[in-house]
């Protein structure tokens, strides 16, 4: 009797409600959409691409600086674009573009202190171009309060606003003379407290500026370095040799952050699976799985049947009678019956007298060489009544009887 039989709704040529195709290509389809799901999750910060016509690194709008990236790029400076604050520890010259008065200097300030920095103030006020994605409108330029409060109030500050008419403007007398910029039409300059002119206008009004002693400088007009500068050959020129020279000896690169302008990122536990050295582990881990996946799929081997609901054989009614007895809970009872069973068992196997029945077989038995005697381990089995003791009992019987059969 078996309880093997064909599944219910399987009809008897192997065809089932889905194609086995069907359900793997599913199943495929399912696991590639939750592993992209995942790869993008932990890369959703490193993937914006800062198209939102704002005057950072990433920006291609009028007031954005990604011209200048991509001009130093062209032209072997190796420029960096930084979306971690922990890389703001660099000796190469850091470009910081915050877009208002309320962005948060304090940190990034706190890290460069004696590094080559240039802080470029804010100066436009603009809307989003409908017609073209990342291009922006100049609606007018920022009330003054705007620029003023970016390094406020460590750094106070006065931005004033005139008309150049375009003149050139003056650099120091031992700046070299490829610094050659013309004024935007309505030139933004500062004035302050340990303001050091590097750059004026033709009325003297301070332009690009070192703040103190350290290596740190603000310039006041963004145009000289924005996409609209960019549009100029000698301006774009004069830009490049601008960062050259504000940047420290041997230097490597020009950074540009945009953590600033909230393209940052912090670190990520999810992104830790797919960086090097956690990467060997989730390719282990994603191997192992597979593996386990396909050996849920497929067969390895012939297949086993499955055994019978009632099996055949002596041990299996052995097992089902000591069931019922486990069951009845008459264990207690089996004592006595086991030690007629072992009695029974040395008369045929010593040749006892059939003369000899009950206490004269008894002593018989116990005449027997070695110890323990048969009656005490009778006893023993007859007084037990925890399955623990029966089974203790039963033991050093089948043991005496083994014993002296050697």
């Amino acid at each position: 009797m078996s309880d093997v039989g064909a599944a219910p709704g399987k009809s008897g040529d192997g065809e089932g409600p889905f194609d086995v195709r069907t359900v793997a290509i599913l199943i495929t389809v399912g696991i590639v959409a939750f592993l992209a799901m995942v790869v993008l999750g932990a890369y959703a910060p490193d993937l914006r691409s800062g198209r939102n016509g704002g005057a950072h690194a990433l920006s291609t709008a009028a007031v954005g600086f990604g011209g200048i990236v991509r001009l130093a790029e062209a032209t072997g400076r190796n420029p960096r674009i930084i979306r971690n604050p922990k890389m703001l520890d660099t000796e190469d010259l850091v470009v910081l573009t915050p877009e208002s008065g309320a962005t948060d200097m304090t940190k990034a300030l706190a890290q460069r202190r004696v590094k080559p920095t240039l802080v470029v103030l804010p100066k436009w006020a603009t809307t989003k171009d409908p017609r073209h994605s990342g291009w922006v409108n100049v609606a007018a330029l920022l009330p003054p309060g705007e620029p003023q409060g970016v390094l406020a109030p460590q750094y106070p500050l006065v931005v004033t606003r005139y008309r150049s008419g375009g003149r050139p403007l003056k650099g120091l007398a031992w700046m070299p003379s490829s610094l050659r910029f013309a004024a935007p039409r309505a030139v933004q300059t500062i004035t302050g407290p340990d303001v050091r002119p590097l750059l004026t206008d033709a009325a003297g009004h301070v332009v690009l500026a070192q703040i103190g002693t350290h290596p740190f400088y603000v310039l006041a007009d963004p145009d000289l370095l924005s996409n609209v500068g960019m549009r100029d050959a000698s301006q774009a020129r004069a830009a490049l040799e601008l960062l050259d020279w504000l940047n420290s000896t041997g230097a490597e690169s020009i950074v540009f952050d945009v953590t600033l302008n909230g393209f940052g990122r912090s670190p990520s536990p999810l992104k830790l699976l797919f960086d090097p050295p956690f990467l060997a582990m989730t390719l282990a881990v994603a191997a192992a799985v597979l593996l386990a996946g396909i050996q849920a799929t497929a067969r390895f081997g012939a297949p086993r049947r499955r055994p019978r609901a009632i099996a055949f054989g002596k041990a299996t009614l052995i097992d089902n009678a000591a069931a019922l007895v486990r069951k009845a809970r008459r264990q207690g009872t089996l004592g006595a019956r086991y030690v007629d069973v072992v009695r029974d068992r040395a008369v045929g196997v010593f040749g006892v007298p059939a003369r000899l029945h009950d206490t004269a077989l008894d002593h018989y038995l116990d005449a027997l060489t070695g110890r323990p005697r048969f009656t005490e381990l009778a006893e023993q089995a007859r007084v037990a009544r925890h399955p623990r003791d029966m089974l203790a009992a039963a033991q050093a019987l089948h043991h005496w009887l083994w014993e002296k059969t050697r």
